[in-house]
């Protein structure tokens, strides 16, 4: 499935927005109405016919349907229908956006960084360590040594930059970090977060030539552009339940009882769940979308 079946992770050029408005597009051509600005308040729903109330700045009003598809978490699809939540979710990550100017050296100065950053760059993430970030979350503190991933999307697609960007050599960063859940932002969620990003950073800056700081492009206000979000602050913004990028604890086998064939089917028969919480679905995969498709398109060939 991966890669067209090759195993590659493969990235749509000019970016994901570039894969969001091809899909735009092909939906418009095919009769569909792309309304934003309206907010989902409630399914009532029989089973086989279902209405949709929802707010926009205007008022509240409603759609009719025959199957409607939820691409939200299990959590916001409990309170539009008015069933029984699921258990909470937590995310534990840290994500950090970066742009540099250009990339960094590094310590090892026989390794030129265009190679180094152009795959996965694993921070801290041996097996003594990772045990002793995890144990040390799990007793309620910020990891002292956090271990994160790095990416440079950028240089296996120049194209997610502006022409002018691209041509002056800056690069994107982006930061996964990891075992950070969310309740230990509760207290203090901005405190925790400076003091998480500070320490993540003094990680990569100890494989590094230079600070990180020198090579980060600033905005128009002279801010360097640099950005963190806690999984509060995902939850916040994003409407992730408790950050959890996957919206429910992960589960093995990936079949649950009430599913249904395409692990999106539930309780009512023309509602179905297409976001990262269905089964077998997950992260940035896109099965879900397919999933219920699918489960409209074989419902109505019967």
């Amino acid at each position: 499935m991966i890669g067209g079946g090759t195993g590659d992770w493969d990235v749509p050029v000019g970016g994901m927005g570039a894969l969001t408005d091809a899909l735009a597009d092909t939906a418009r051509a095919a009769g569909a109405v792309l309304a934003t600005g309206h907010e989902a308040l409630r399914i009532a729903t029989d089973g086989r016919t279902a209405e949709v109330t929802y707010r926009t700045a205007d008022g509240e009003g409603t759609a009719a349907a025959r199957h409607v598809l939820v691409n939200a978490s299990p959590q916001a699809l409990a309170a539009l229908t008015g069933d029984t939540p699921p258990a909470p979710a937590e995310g534990a990550q840290l994500k950090v956006n970066m742009l540099l100017q250009r990339l960094p050296r590094l310590r090892d100065s026989s390794v030129d960084p265009r190679e180094a950053f152009a795959g996965t760059f694993h921070i801290s993430e041996g097996y003594e360590q990772l045990a002793t970030a995890h144990a040390q979350a799990a007793a309620g503190d910020l990891p002292a040594v956090p271990p994160s991933e790095i990416y440079c999307h950028s240089l296996t697609d120049p194209t997610i930059l502006g022409p002018d960007l691209a041509d002056q050599g800056y690069q994107t960063l982006t930061l996964f970090g990891l075992h950070t859940p969310a309740r230990l932002f509760e207290r203090d969620n901005d405190a925790a977060r400076e003091e998480l990003l500070k320490s993540t950073l003094a990680q990569l800056d100890a494989h590094l030539a230079e600070p990180l700081a020198d090579c980060l492009a600033t905005d128009a206000d002279g801010r360097p552009c640099i950005e963190a979000r806690t999984p509060l602050d995902l939850e916040r913004d994003l409407g992730l339940p408790g950050g959890n990028i996957f919206h429910r604890e992960l589960s093995w086998p990936h079949t649950q009882d009430g599913t249904g064939r395409w692990g999106v089917e539930t309780r009512h028969a023309n509602v179905l769940l297409c976001g990262a919480g269905a089964v077998r679905g997950g992260g940035v995969s896109g099965v879900p979308g397919h999933n219920a498709a699918m489960a409209v398109l074989e419902g109505r060939s019967d």
